[in-house]
């Protein structure tokens, strides 16, 4: 009876599409294929000494998507080499990061992506989230 409990405690995640995502919103589990990856900033502490503050910092910016869409996804570190071109993966409990007016998705420590089967679907490469541009807009209240 241990499993159905532990069971009980996880949600069964709820898949969402590309054209889903909203500006400020957290927890979104996906299927994309990866089209594109850029390399933007590759850091490493040069002469620092062996050791957990001696890692280097990737950040690529990978373009994904789905048959609804793509978005530009921040590939941090680790999360770089599983985002080549061409693969499938399955992002859990990403975010949405807004970065000059526009959306991107993120996987921090809390999510996970894992590469998975090819999919099956092609890319709606002509609907891109990130190239949407928003405004904060501040509401008072009369």
């Amino acid at each position: 009876m241990a499993t159905a409990a532990a069971a009980a405690g996880k949600r069964k995640p709820v898949f969402v599409k590309v054209d889903q995502l909203k500006p400020g919103t957290t927890g979104h589990t996906l299927v994309a294929k990866v089209l594109s990856s850029n390399t933007v900033l590759q850091k490493g502490r040069p002469g620092a000494a062996a050791g957990p503050v001696a890692r280097p910092t990737r950040i690529a910016e990978c373009l994904i998507g789905d048959e609804t869409g793509c978005i530009l996804f921040t590939a941090r570190n680790e999360q770089v080499d599983l985002l080549k071109p061409d693969s499938t993966v399955i992002i859990r409990n990403a975010k949405i990061d807004m970065f000059k007016g526009s959306m991107r998705l993120a996987v921090d420590k809390w999510g996970r992506i894992e590469v998975t089967e090819p999919a099956s679907f092609n890319v709606k490469e002509d609907n891109n989230l990130s190239l949407v541009e928003y405004e904060l807009v501040n509401v008072s209240e009369e």
